[in-house]
Protein backbone atom coordinates (compact mmCIF):
# COMPACT_ATOMS: atom_id res chain seq x y z
CA UNK A 1 0.00 0.00 0.00
CA UNK A 2 3.02 2.13 0.68
CA UNK A 3 4.07 1.95 -3.02
CA UNK A 4 0.64 2.37 -4.19
CA UNK A 5 -1.86 4.63 -2.47
CA UNK A 6 -0.62 7.81 -2.89
CA UNK A 7 -4.05 9.67 -1.57
CA UNK A 8 -3.71 10.59 2.27
CA UNK A 9 -7.73 9.10 2.42
CA UNK A 10 -6.23 5.71 1.10
CA UNK A 11 -4.05 5.49 4.09
CA UNK A 12 -6.26 6.80 6.72
CA UNK A 13 -9.16 4.25 5.41
CA UNK A 14 -7.05 1.23 4.53
CA UNK A 15 -9.07 1.36 1.00
CA UNK A 16 -7.96 2.10 -2.72
CA UNK A 17 -9.80 5.09 -4.05
CA UNK A 18 -7.99 5.73 -7.25
CA UNK A 19 -5.90 4.28 -10.10
CA UNK A 20 -2.30 4.78 -8.97
CA UNK A 21 0.48 3.56 -11.96
CA UNK A 22 4.24 1.95 -11.80
CA UNK A 23 6.63 1.42 -13.89
CA UNK A 24 8.99 -1.34 -13.13
CA UNK A 25 11.85 -3.36 -14.88
CA UNK A 26 12.19 -7.31 -14.71
CA UNK A 27 15.35 -8.10 -16.52
CA UNK A 28 14.39 -6.97 -20.71
CA UNK A 29 10.81 -7.01 -19.99
CA UNK A 30 9.01 -3.33 -18.36
CA UNK A 31 5.56 -3.28 -16.76
CA UNK A 32 3.23 -0.62 -15.96
CA UNK A 33 1.43 -1.31 -12.74
CA UNK A 34 -2.30 0.09 -12.43
CA UNK A 35 -3.58 -0.72 -9.12
CA UNK A 36 -7.49 -0.63 -9.38
CA UNK A 37 -9.57 -0.10 -6.25
CA UNK A 38 -12.34 -3.32 -5.99
CA UNK A 39 -14.82 -1.60 -3.85
CA UNK A 40 -18.43 -0.99 -5.68
CA UNK A 41 -18.53 2.78 -5.04
CA UNK A 42 -14.98 2.74 -7.32
CA UNK A 43 -16.68 0.54 -10.32
CA UNK A 44 -15.62 3.25 -12.73
CA UNK A 45 -12.01 3.91 -11.47
CA UNK A 46 -11.64 -0.65 -11.77
CA UNK A 47 -12.66 -0.20 -15.40
CA UNK A 48 -10.38 2.97 -16.20
CA UNK A 49 -7.35 0.79 -14.42
CA UNK A 50 -8.16 -2.15 -16.61
CA UNK A 51 -8.70 -1.12 -20.02
CA UNK A 52 -5.40 -1.50 -21.69
CA UNK A 53 -4.41 -4.58 -19.56
CA UNK A 54 -2.74 -7.73 -20.67
CA UNK A 55 -2.97 -9.92 -17.12
CA UNK A 56 -5.00 -9.11 -13.83
CA UNK A 57 -3.34 -9.62 -10.60
CA UNK A 58 -6.42 -10.49 -7.79
CA UNK A 59 -5.12 -10.56 -4.42
CA UNK A 60 -6.70 -12.73 -2.11
CA UNK A 61 -6.71 -12.98 2.05
CA UNK A 62 -6.21 -16.62 3.08
CA UNK A 63 -7.37 -15.35 6.54
CA UNK A 64 -10.97 -14.31 4.85
CA UNK A 65 -11.17 -16.01 1.93
CA UNK A 66 -12.72 -15.22 -1.66
CA UNK A 67 -15.04 -11.83 -1.37
CA UNK A 68 -17.22 -9.65 -3.05
CA UNK A 69 -14.12 -7.92 -4.72
CA UNK A 70 -12.26 -10.83 -6.03
CA UNK A 71 -15.59 -11.73 -8.07
CA UNK A 72 -15.95 -8.40 -8.99
CA UNK A 73 -12.36 -7.40 -10.53
CA UNK A 74 -12.46 -11.22 -12.18
CA UNK A 75 -16.00 -10.08 -13.71
CA UNK A 76 -14.76 -6.72 -14.71
CA UNK A 77 -11.23 -8.20 -16.44
CA UNK A 78 -12.95 -11.00 -18.30
CA UNK A 79 -15.90 -8.28 -19.80
CA UNK A 80 -12.10 -6.77 -20.71
CA UNK A 81 -11.08 -9.47 -22.65
CA UNK A 82 -8.09 -9.77 -20.50
CA UNK A 83 -6.12 -13.17 -21.35
CA UNK A 84 -4.26 -13.69 -18.27
CA UNK A 85 -5.63 -13.84 -14.53
CA UNK A 86 -3.53 -14.78 -11.91
CA UNK A 87 -4.87 -15.19 -8.35
CA UNK A 88 -2.30 -14.62 -5.85
CA UNK A 89 -3.45 -16.13 -2.09
CA UNK A 90 -1.32 -13.93 0.42
CA UNK A 91 -1.23 -13.65 3.85
CA UNK A 92 -0.16 -17.69 3.88
CA UNK A 93 2.01 -17.35 6.70
CA UNK A 94 -1.03 -16.72 9.02
CA UNK A 95 -2.28 -19.85 7.92
CA UNK A 96 0.91 -21.81 8.74
CA UNK A 97 1.24 -22.52 5.01
CA UNK A 98 -1.36 -24.71 5.37
CA UNK A 99 -2.19 -26.60 1.71
CA UNK A 100 -5.58 -27.04 2.16
CA UNK A 101 -6.34 -23.52 3.02
CA UNK A 102 -4.92 -22.98 -0.70
CA UNK A 103 -6.55 -25.98 -2.38
CA UNK A 104 -10.00 -25.09 -0.67
CA UNK A 105 -9.32 -21.27 -1.75
CA UNK A 106 -8.34 -22.24 -5.30
CA UNK A 107 -11.21 -24.59 -5.66
CA UNK A 108 -14.07 -22.04 -4.64
CA UNK A 109 -12.77 -19.61 -7.19
CA UNK A 110 -11.97 -21.38 -9.85
CA UNK A 111 -15.25 -22.81 -9.80
CA UNK A 112 -16.67 -19.30 -10.24
CA UNK A 113 -14.13 -18.42 -12.83
CA UNK A 114 -15.27 -21.44 -15.35
CA UNK A 115 -18.09 -19.09 -15.84
CA UNK A 116 -15.75 -16.07 -17.42
CA UNK A 117 -13.49 -16.01 -20.86
CA UNK A 118 -9.86 -16.21 -19.45
CA UNK A 119 -7.29 -17.69 -21.46
CA UNK A 120 -4.84 -18.69 -18.98
CA UNK A 121 -5.32 -18.50 -14.73
CA UNK A 122 -2.37 -18.87 -12.43
CA UNK A 123 -2.98 -18.77 -8.84
CA UNK A 124 0.58 -18.55 -6.29
CA UNK A 125 0.30 -19.16 -2.78
CA UNK A 126 2.26 -16.31 -1.07
CA UNK A 127 3.38 -14.19 1.65
CA UNK A 128 3.70 -10.48 0.63
CA UNK A 129 5.13 -9.29 4.05
CA UNK A 130 7.95 -11.79 3.92
CA UNK A 131 8.48 -11.60 0.33
CA UNK A 132 7.72 -15.75 -0.53
CA UNK A 133 6.60 -16.69 -3.55
CA UNK A 134 7.19 -13.37 -4.77
CA UNK A 135 10.40 -12.66 -5.37
CA UNK A 136 11.77 -15.82 -4.21
CA UNK A 137 10.26 -18.91 -2.55
CA UNK A 138 11.65 -18.03 1.00
CA UNK A 139 13.58 -19.52 3.80
CA UNK A 140 16.68 -18.87 1.79
CA UNK A 141 15.11 -20.44 -0.61
CA UNK A 142 14.50 -23.84 0.13
CA UNK A 143 10.67 -23.19 0.22
CA UNK A 144 8.81 -21.91 2.63
CA UNK A 145 5.81 -23.96 0.94
CA UNK A 146 7.51 -27.00 -0.57
CA UNK A 147 3.91 -28.31 -1.74
CA UNK A 148 3.91 -25.85 -4.34
CA UNK A 149 6.04 -26.61 -7.31
CA UNK A 150 4.73 -23.68 -9.77
CA UNK A 151 6.13 -20.65 -10.54
CA UNK A 152 6.52 -17.15 -7.76
CA UNK A 153 4.70 -14.63 -9.20
CA UNK A 154 7.80 -12.22 -10.45
CA UNK A 155 8.44 -15.62 -12.60
CA UNK A 156 5.05 -15.65 -13.58
CA UNK A 157 5.35 -12.01 -14.75
CA UNK A 158 8.82 -12.43 -16.60
CA UNK A 159 7.88 -15.92 -18.76
CA UNK A 160 3.75 -14.73 -19.38
CA UNK A 161 2.71 -14.47 -23.49
CA UNK A 162 -0.67 -12.43 -22.04
CA UNK A 163 0.49 -9.50 -24.27
CA UNK A 164 0.56 -11.61 -27.38
CA UNK A 165 -2.62 -12.83 -26.82
CA UNK A 166 -4.76 -10.86 -29.38
CA UNK A 167 -8.53 -11.22 -30.04
CA UNK A 168 -9.95 -12.62 -32.79
CA UNK A 169 -9.82 -10.57 -35.20
CA UNK A 170 -7.06 -7.86 -34.62
CA UNK A 171 -5.34 -9.78 -36.90
CA UNK A 172 -7.56 -7.97 -39.89
CA UNK A 173 -6.47 -4.44 -41.40
CA UNK A 174 -7.80 -1.66 -40.05
CA UNK A 175 -7.07 2.17 -40.24
CA UNK A 176 -9.40 4.97 -38.92
CA UNK A 177 -8.61 7.97 -40.76
CA UNK A 178 -7.74 10.98 -38.11
CA UNK A 179 -6.38 13.46 -40.42
CA UNK A 180 -5.86 14.13 -44.47
CA UNK A 181 -3.18 15.95 -45.21
CA UNK A 182 -1.93 17.58 -48.74
CA UNK A 183 1.17 19.35 -49.21
CA UNK A 184 1.55 22.72 -51.01
CA UNK A 185 5.31 22.32 -52.02
CA UNK A 186 7.71 20.68 -53.91
CA UNK A 187 7.27 17.70 -56.19
CA UNK A 188 4.69 16.27 -53.27
CA UNK A 189 2.23 19.14 -53.84
CA UNK A 190 -0.30 16.60 -55.95
CA UNK A 191 0.32 13.87 -52.92
CA UNK A 192 -2.91 13.45 -50.76
CA UNK A 193 -2.10 11.45 -47.34
CA UNK A 194 -4.34 10.10 -45.13
CA UNK A 195 -3.28 9.78 -41.44
CA UNK A 196 -4.05 7.92 -38.57
CA UNK A 197 -2.84 4.51 -36.31
CA UNK A 198 -3.30 1.32 -37.25
CA UNK A 199 -5.56 -0.45 -34.99
CA UNK A 200 -5.14 -3.72 -36.23
CA UNK A 201 -3.58 -5.97 -38.28
CA UNK A 202 -1.07 -4.05 -41.05
CA UNK A 203 -0.33 -3.57 -44.71
CA UNK A 204 2.21 -3.25 -47.13
CA UNK A 205 3.03 -1.15 -49.79
CA UNK A 206 0.99 -2.10 -53.40
CA UNK A 207 -1.81 -3.83 -51.14
CA UNK A 208 -5.32 -3.19 -52.17
CA UNK A 209 -7.66 -1.70 -49.40
CA UNK A 210 -11.35 -0.72 -49.18
CA UNK A 211 -12.45 2.70 -48.21
CA UNK A 212 -15.35 2.20 -45.82
CA UNK A 213 -18.44 3.68 -45.62
CA UNK A 214 -18.24 4.33 -49.46
CA UNK A 215 -16.62 1.01 -50.57
CA UNK A 216 -14.73 2.20 -52.96
CA UNK A 217 -11.05 0.32 -53.63
CA UNK A 218 -7.29 1.70 -53.77
CA UNK A 219 -4.23 0.71 -53.91
CA UNK A 220 -1.15 1.91 -51.23
CA UNK A 221 1.18 3.84 -53.63
CA UNK A 222 3.58 4.89 -50.35
CA UNK A 223 3.56 4.60 -46.66
CA UNK A 224 5.09 7.79 -44.94
CA UNK A 225 6.36 7.09 -41.30
CA UNK A 226 8.69 9.48 -39.20
CA UNK A 227 9.52 11.56 -42.43
CA UNK A 228 10.32 8.73 -44.54
CA UNK A 229 9.14 5.65 -46.83
CA UNK A 230 8.90 2.48 -45.70
CA UNK A 231 7.26 -0.83 -47.29
CA UNK A 232 4.75 -1.76 -44.26
CA UNK A 233 2.71 -0.19 -41.14
CA UNK A 234 2.17 -2.70 -38.39
CA UNK A 235 -0.33 -2.05 -35.58
CA UNK A 236 0.10 1.07 -33.08
CA UNK A 237 2.10 2.64 -35.45
CA UNK A 238 1.06 5.97 -36.44
CA UNK A 239 1.52 6.64 -40.36
CA UNK A 240 0.88 8.50 -43.42
CA UNK A 241 -0.89 6.67 -45.88
CA UNK A 242 -0.89 7.26 -49.80
CA UNK A 243 -3.11 6.17 -51.98
CA UNK A 244 -2.96 5.38 -56.27
CA UNK A 245 -5.62 7.65 -56.50
CA UNK A 246 -7.33 10.53 -55.36
CA UNK A 247 -10.41 10.10 -53.33
CA UNK A 248 -13.42 11.54 -51.36
CA UNK A 249 -11.92 10.62 -47.99
CA UNK A 250 -12.44 12.48 -44.38
CA UNK A 251 -11.85 11.94 -40.90
CA UNK A 252 -14.10 8.82 -39.28
CA UNK A 253 -13.95 6.64 -42.37
CA UNK A 254 -11.78 3.87 -42.23
CA UNK A 255 -9.51 1.85 -44.50
CA UNK A 256 -9.67 -1.88 -45.19
CA UNK A 257 -7.78 -4.41 -46.75
CA UNK A 258 -9.50 -4.34 -49.56
CA UNK A 259 -10.43 -8.65 -50.45
CA UNK A 260 -12.71 -8.58 -47.59
CA UNK A 261 -15.29 -10.67 -47.80
CA UNK A 262 -18.25 -12.16 -46.40
CA UNK A 263 -20.46 -10.94 -43.15
CA UNK A 264 -18.54 -9.50 -40.43
CA UNK A 265 -17.23 -12.04 -37.84
CA UNK A 266 -16.61 -12.12 -33.76
CA UNK A 267 -14.60 -15.19 -33.98
CA UNK A 268 -11.44 -16.93 -34.61
CA UNK A 269 -13.00 -19.77 -36.93
CA UNK A 270 -14.07 -18.05 -40.36
CA UNK A 271 -11.88 -16.80 -43.19
CA UNK A 272 -8.99 -14.81 -42.66
CA UNK A 273 -10.75 -11.66 -43.90
CA UNK A 274 -13.53 -10.11 -43.13
CA UNK A 275 -15.37 -6.72 -43.05
CA UNK A 276 -16.21 -4.48 -40.26
CA UNK A 277 -20.10 -3.87 -39.46
CA UNK A 278 -21.18 -0.44 -41.16
CA UNK A 279 -24.51 0.50 -39.09
CA UNK A 280 -26.21 2.62 -37.33
CA UNK A 281 -27.60 0.22 -34.40
CA UNK A 282 -25.57 -2.03 -32.14
CA UNK A 283 -25.99 -3.57 -28.50
CA UNK A 284 -23.40 -3.25 -26.08
CA UNK A 285 -22.01 -4.07 -22.22
CA UNK A 286 -22.17 -0.12 -21.50
CA UNK A 287 -20.76 1.09 -17.68
CA UNK A 288 -21.71 4.17 -16.76
CA UNK A 289 -19.51 6.24 -15.04
CA UNK A 290 -21.33 9.55 -14.33
CA UNK A 291 -22.82 10.63 -11.06
CA UNK A 292 -25.83 11.94 -13.11
CA UNK A 293 -27.63 8.97 -13.88
CA UNK A 294 -28.44 8.30 -17.73
CA UNK A 295 -31.59 9.56 -19.15
CA UNK A 296 -33.41 6.54 -21.36
CA UNK A 297 -34.11 8.70 -24.91
CA UNK A 298 -31.51 11.60 -24.27
CA UNK A 299 -29.12 12.00 -26.91
CA UNK A 300 -25.26 11.78 -26.60
CA UNK A 301 -22.06 12.35 -28.38
CA UNK A 302 -20.79 9.09 -28.85
CA UNK A 303 -17.10 9.12 -29.67
CA UNK A 304 -15.64 6.05 -31.25
CA UNK A 305 -12.55 5.59 -33.00
CA UNK A 306 -11.86 9.22 -35.15
CA UNK A 307 -15.98 9.67 -35.53
CA UNK A 308 -18.14 11.65 -33.63
CA UNK A 309 -21.99 11.48 -34.05
CA UNK A 310 -25.07 11.74 -31.73
CA UNK A 311 -26.28 8.81 -29.91
CA UNK A 312 -29.39 7.23 -28.38
CA UNK A 313 -29.72 4.80 -25.91
CA UNK A 314 -32.68 3.28 -27.28
CA UNK A 315 -33.25 0.13 -25.03
CA UNK A 316 -31.68 -1.59 -21.76
CA UNK A 317 -32.34 -4.87 -22.09
CA UNK A 318 -30.62 -6.20 -18.62
CA UNK A 319 -28.21 -4.61 -15.56
CA UNK A 320 -25.58 -7.36 -15.11
CA UNK A 321 -24.71 -8.27 -11.29
CA UNK A 322 -21.13 -8.26 -11.55
CA UNK A 323 -20.86 -10.19 -8.08
CA UNK A 324 -23.13 -13.49 -8.98
CA UNK A 325 -23.08 -12.86 -12.78
CA UNK A 326 -27.04 -12.47 -13.02
CA UNK A 327 -28.95 -10.90 -15.64
CA UNK A 328 -31.18 -8.51 -13.09
CA UNK A 329 -34.21 -6.15 -14.64
CA UNK A 330 -33.84 -2.67 -14.74
CA UNK A 331 -37.59 -1.59 -13.67
CA UNK A 332 -36.53 2.52 -13.90
CA UNK A 333 -34.93 2.75 -17.39
CA UNK A 334 -32.03 4.64 -15.96
CA UNK A 335 -28.51 3.13 -14.75
CA UNK A 336 -27.07 4.80 -11.88
CA UNK A 337 -22.88 5.80 -11.74
CA UNK A 338 -21.12 2.41 -11.70
CA UNK A 339 -23.39 0.13 -12.98
CA UNK A 340 -23.20 -2.33 -15.28
CA UNK A 341 -25.45 -3.00 -18.14
CA UNK A 342 -26.53 -4.77 -21.45
CA UNK A 343 -28.21 -1.84 -24.03
CA UNK A 344 -29.10 -0.87 -27.15
CA UNK A 345 -27.53 1.91 -28.96
CA UNK A 346 -28.87 3.83 -32.74
CA UNK A 347 -26.80 6.65 -33.87
CA UNK A 348 -27.38 9.31 -36.31
CA UNK A 349 -24.30 8.55 -38.81
CA UNK A 350 -23.44 5.23 -39.59
CA UNK A 351 -20.15 4.19 -37.29
CA UNK A 352 -17.26 1.54 -38.98
CA UNK A 353 -17.09 -0.93 -36.04
CA UNK A 354 -16.44 -4.44 -34.85
CA UNK A 355 -17.15 -6.86 -32.18
CA UNK A 356 -14.69 -5.69 -28.65
CA UNK A 357 -14.07 -9.33 -28.65
CA UNK A 358 -12.56 -8.79 -32.13
CA UNK A 359 -10.72 -5.84 -31.98
CA UNK A 360 -10.69 -4.07 -28.81
CA UNK A 361 -10.26 -0.58 -30.19
CA UNK A 362 -12.79 -0.20 -33.06
CA UNK A 363 -15.45 -2.31 -30.95
CA UNK A 364 -15.09 0.51 -27.82
CA UNK A 365 -16.90 4.06 -27.55
CA UNK A 366 -17.40 6.31 -25.04
CA UNK A 367 -20.91 8.50 -24.50
CA UNK A 368 -19.99 12.18 -23.77
CA UNK A 369 -22.99 14.55 -22.32
CA UNK A 370 -22.96 17.79 -24.21
CA UNK A 371 -23.83 20.03 -21.93
CA UNK A 372 -21.21 19.03 -19.68
CA UNK A 373 -18.66 17.50 -21.51
CA UNK A 374 -18.17 15.02 -19.36
CA UNK A 375 -17.48 11.44 -20.73
CA UNK A 376 -20.50 9.70 -19.28
CA UNK A 377 -20.09 5.91 -20.04
CA UNK A 378 -18.14 3.45 -21.57
CA UNK A 379 -19.14 0.49 -23.80
CA UNK A 380 -18.02 -2.40 -25.19
CA UNK A 381 -19.82 -3.55 -28.60
CA UNK A 382 -22.01 -6.56 -29.12
CA UNK A 383 -22.48 -6.79 -32.18
CA UNK A 384 -24.36 -4.89 -34.98
CA UNK A 385 -28.72 -4.80 -34.63
CA UNK A 386 -31.20 -4.13 -37.59
CA UNK A 387 -31.81 -0.30 -37.62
Amino acid sequence: SFLVDGLAAEREQGITIDVAYRFFDIGERRFVLADTPGHEQYTRNMITGSSTADLTIVLIDALKGVGTQSRRHAVIASLLRIPHLVVAINKMDLVNYDEAVFNRLRDEFASFLAKLTFVQVTFIPMSALRGEMLATRGQADGGAMPWYRGPTLLETLETTSAHRVVAAGSHLFRFPVQRVMKSKFGPDASLRGYQGTVVGGGIRRGDNVRVLPGGVEAIIAEIQFDGGGQDEAHEEQAVTLILDRQLDISRGDMLVAGDVAGEPVIDSDTTEKQKPYVGRAFSANLCWLDPSSLVFGRRYWIKHTTQSTRAVIEKIEFRLNVETLAKEPVPSDTLLMNEIAQVQISTQQPLIFDAFETNRTTGCFMLIDDTTNRTVAAGMIIGALQA
